[in-house]
């Protein structure tokens, strides 16, 4: 007797799509092509940022694997540091692209395991193959910002860039100053002060340090100055734009103990285009989620996820702080006092970390909905 075989028609091949995982770096990108689980996948290198070659071997696939030349390809790749310029070309050629969240990805949990580009393709292109089969919880898709909400994010990212630069030039100055004996402030009038410093032994400071110090506060000075002109801009915006997102940072301004700094970063970094649907996606973004580690009888918390955005996870615990100072009779800090003001140092801690995830929850009911945080007040009451 013959074995049986399985004939496929053409309508079903027809209907079959095209995988590709994309694993990139400087020089070279590998690419991984399929059609289904079980298969071996095509694997090719092309040079990095060679969109024309990228094409030609997603047709070259085609082929390879008898489907249409217009069959629906399903790619992939690693969030990093090419962005999401790659996303947008793909979706604009038709193809359908998921970029991945680089930590959600399952490794092996072996001392020593196995690592290269190509098996790392590989694993990228099974993953996503499972990921259209149904396991949607196989890893984490990144929710890829317009074109606009991300160019409105680049000017409170360089203030901060900047403002860490100008911290890191005051260190480096009285670093040096400590060096040699002397504290003193870096304020306006540095330049003035660093006239009449006397070291140890009664000598002036020395030529090549005092330039020295010289140039580090030029620079700082510098800084000072761009930063200066960047909160202008953020101010002239704030007063006379009509962007949905400005309106968005206006409201949030309404709320005492709300500033200028943590308004437009939870806006342009957080609320203005990301869609959350339920408070969880809110604490979970923000690295805010508990993590809780439970096995047999063994169960503790681990603390706080912090796999979310750290700038915006940072600046709601600084308002978390401010909330209790600025809003004492709102529900939200009378329940902080009740629970931690009279606990140890850490006790206070943890729950000023659990207060920002609450405040931060209710200011997105509030934008969403207008709702006002249970007894807080505004700038206007």
């Amino acid at each position: 007797m013959e074995p049986e075989t399985t004939c496929t028609s053409n309508d079903t091949t027809e209907k079959r799509k095209l995988y590709m995982a994309l694993e990139l770096s400087q020089k070279e990108w590998k690419l991984g092509f399929s059609v289904g689980p079980g298969q071996a996948p095509r694997l090719r290198s092309v040079p990095g940022r060679d969109l024309g070659s990228l094409m030609t071997e997603i047709q070259l696939a085609r082929e390879r694997f008898r489907l249409k030349k217009d069959a629906e390809v399903e790619s992939c790749y690693e969030a990093g540091r090419d962005g999401f310029w790659l996303h947008r070309f793909l979706e604009k050629q038709g193809v359908r692209n998921l970029v991945v969240d680089s930590a959600s990805i399952e490794v092996s949990r072996r001392f020593r395991r196995v690592k290269t580009d190509r098996m790392d393709t590989g694993r990228l292109l099974g993953m996503l193959m499972r990921y259209h089969l149904g396991e949607r919880k196989v890893w984490s898709v990144v929710h890829v910002p317009s074109v606009k909400a991300e160019d409105e994010r680049q000017l409170h990212r360089e203030m901060m860039a900047l403002k860490k630069e100008r911290t890191r030039h005051i260190n480096r100055i009285k670093g040096l100053l400590v060096s040699q004996g002397v504290v003193m402030e870096v304020d306006a009038g540095f330049m003035e002060a660093i006239e009449a410093v006397i070291l140890w032994d009664g000598s002036p400071l020395r030529g090549r340090l005092r330039m020295r110090l010289e140039r580090e506060h030029e620079r700082m000075e510098l800084l000072g100055q761009q930063i200066s002109q960047l909160e202008k801009e953020r101010e002239e915006v704030i007063r006379t734009s009509q962007e949905e997102s400005v309106e968005q940072v206006r409201r949030l301004l309404q709320l005492k103990g709300i500033g200028v700094n943590s308004a437009w970063l939870y806006v342009m970094e957080f609320f203005a285009w990301r869609g959350f649907r339920n408070r969880r996606e809110v604490g979970s973004l923000a690295g805010l989620r508990p993590t809780p580690y439970q096995s047999g009888e063994s169960s503790n918390e681990s603390g706080i996820s912090k796999a979310g955005n750290r700038p915006v996870r940072g600046m709601a615990i600084e308002i978390a702080w401010a909330w209790l100072r600025y809003q004492p009779e709102s529900a939200l800090s009378l329940w902080y006092n009740r629970r931690c003001a009279e606990g140890s140092s850490r006790v206070r801690r943890i729950g000023i970390v659990a207060l920002a995830r609450k405040l931060l929850i209710e200011l997105w009911k509030y934008l969403e909905t207008g709702a006002v945080p249970e007894g807080a007040y505004l700038k206007s009451d």
